[in-house]
């Protein structure tokens, strides 16, 4: 059975987005402003792909 991660990490944006680490963190927080988090909680792939308008799918193929 393959395990999927359900986080996504500002590595993972930075692969995805061709931008730098820190626009990853960026964007992240702004999803969890967004969502009422606090800085601690993670955000899936889901919260982060409806936020970007990027198919799940397709995130999850730049996610190792």
């Amino acid at each position: 059975m393959i395990k999927k991660r359900c986080v996504i990490y500002a590595k993972d944006i930075q692969r995805i987005t061709g931008r730098s680490e820190r626009y990853g963190q960026k964007v992240l927080s702004k999803i969890r402003v967004l969502l009422n988090k606090s800085p601690d909680q993670f955000v899936t792939v889901e919260e982060f792909s409806l936020f970007s308008g990027i198919p799940e799918a397709q995130v999850e193929m730049y996610m190792d």
